[in-house]
């Protein structure tokens, strides 16, 4: 029994090796160890003490670390998309065979568990690491290259190569890895994705440092046009004249994710970027590029896609919102008290004020997200919180009372105080208003 480190976790310490290591979003220097284990039976694993837990093929628990312990296998393809593979785990699978089912070349390589040290650390130089297509040569030169034509079998690399282009925005996809993903498209093993996969990868490559790489690589295999033809269909499009007309839709929304990454924001915010402005694409060419009632076709065209991919429902509620009201918040600055009120209204801000924080996020992005903007304020997002802590702190109670008392015996006590607590939100907002106003700069 042979046991070998896999995967990311020799990637990512090689990463380091060559100055490029990724902090990801929650901090971690690489992904979880993955082992691999060559020479052994389920029957000799069970007797070391691992605990099975795999159900397609041979997976087992450590008995003390839990860290999950495969046997080394190949696998076959037997039908179209990611459920159509046969699995071979025997004593007589090399690591090498083993290692050639995986993805990319810089995910391709291992090295023998006596080869870290107590804290799980190895030497990059070490001659035992075990490198038979070239992993080491990709990282130093910053190449995604597929490991065998057995890449194409697996419609869910091509998520999975997005991704890590959006991890590693300076790596290069190899031609011949390019080319491959073209012939995968065209053949139609990306219509076979199952959506919780799509999903999967789509969340987690948003949530990369350079979101914009991923759709970048995605429409370059004609993926996009596939998985989010209302994404694909932007580029092209001109934005609004007075939006520096030499970047069009497309090109925007690359920016936009970028800022949202750049600014740290969560999954919902950075979905709900990524949908904000589906509706341009859809624009009548008579009226472009004024994109006139955009903002409607954003949000339905938001609730199609969140539909079809299975989107967890807070990104799917969120993006809708930012669709439909982003234009509204750009342009908050010169509304009235009233409706500044029906605005936060329609965003259900009074009863969820952290998710409009949210929506401010993604609006934030949006307008932030052109050129020469990168840098500028967005005060908006302080005119609409502090309306909102105003209108929320507003004693609804004490004015319903104040009503009750006034007209004890009026059949439409109800809209009364509706129309009371409006009011007295409308005089509260106006009143923040005047206090920014008035707030030194």
């Amino acid at each position: 029994m042979e046991i070998y480190l896999v995967g990311g976790a020799v990637r990512d310490g090689l990463l380091g090796h060559f100055h490029l290591a990724h902090q990801r979003p929650d901090g971690s220097a690489h992904a979880d160890r993955d082992w691999v284990v060559v020479g052994a039976t389920p029957e000799a694993m069970v007797a070391a003490g691992f605990q099975p837990v795999g159900r397609d093929f041979p997976v087992f628990l450590h008995p003390t670390t839990r860290e999950e312990y495969a046997l080394a296998r190949t696998e076959r393809k037997t039908a179209r998309g990611y459920h159509g593979f046969a699995f071979r785990a025997a004593p007589d699978v090399t690591l090498e065979q083993d290692l050639a089912r995986r993805d990319l070349t810089i995910n391709a390589m291992a090295l023998p568990a006596a080869a870290l040290d107590a804290a799980g650390r190895f030497d990059p130089q070490d001659p035992r690491l075990v490198d038979p297509y070239g992993g080491r040569r990709d990282l130093r030169d910053r190449v995604l290259r597929h490991v065998t034509p057995a890449f194409a079998e697996d419609p869910v690399r091509i998520l999975r190569m997005a991704r890590f282009a959006a991890r590693w925005p300076d790596f290069t996809v190899a031609p011949e890895t390019m080319a491959l993903m073209r012939d995968m498209v065209a053949h139609g093993e990306v219509e076979h994705l199952v959506p919780e996969r799509v999903w999967q990868e789509l969340a987690r490559g948003l949530m990369e440092p350079r979101p914009s790489r991923m759709l970048q690589v995605l429409r370059a295999c004609g993926a996009l046009r596939v998985l989010l033809p209302e994404v694909d269909r932007l580029w092209g499009v001109p934005q609004r004249a007075d939006y520096h007309p030499e970047v069009d839709t497309g090109v925007h929304l690359e920016m936009v994710l970028d800022m949202a990454a750049r600014l740290r924001a969560p999954l919902a915010v950075r979905y709900a970027c990524l949908c904000h402005d589906l509706g341009k694409g859809t624009t009548p060419p008579d009226i472009l590029p004024r994109h006139l009632g955009h903002e409607e076709r954003s949000a339905r065209l938001a609730r199609s896609v969140g539909e079809r991919w299975r989107v967890p429902t807070d990104c799917r509620e969120l993006a809708e919102v930012v669709a439909r009201e982003h234009g509204h918040i750009h342009r908050s600055e010169g509304l009235s008290p009233a409706a500044t009120l029906r605005l936060l209204q329609r965003c259900d801000a009074l009863r969820r004020p952290q998710r409009f924080e949210q929506v401010l996020l993604a609006c934030e992005c949006d307008a932030r997200g052109r050129l020469h903007h990168t840098e500028r304020p967005y005060p908006q997002a302080a005119r609409l919180l502090a309306a909102l802590q105003a209108a929320l702190a507003v004693d609804t109670a004490a004015v319903a009372a104040q009503v009750q008392r006034e007209h004890p015996n009026a059949r439409d006590l109800g809209p009364r105080i509706g129309a009371a607590i409006a009011h007295a939100r409308e005089r509260a907002i106006a009143a923040a208003a005047q206090a920014l106003r008035l707030a030194p700069a």
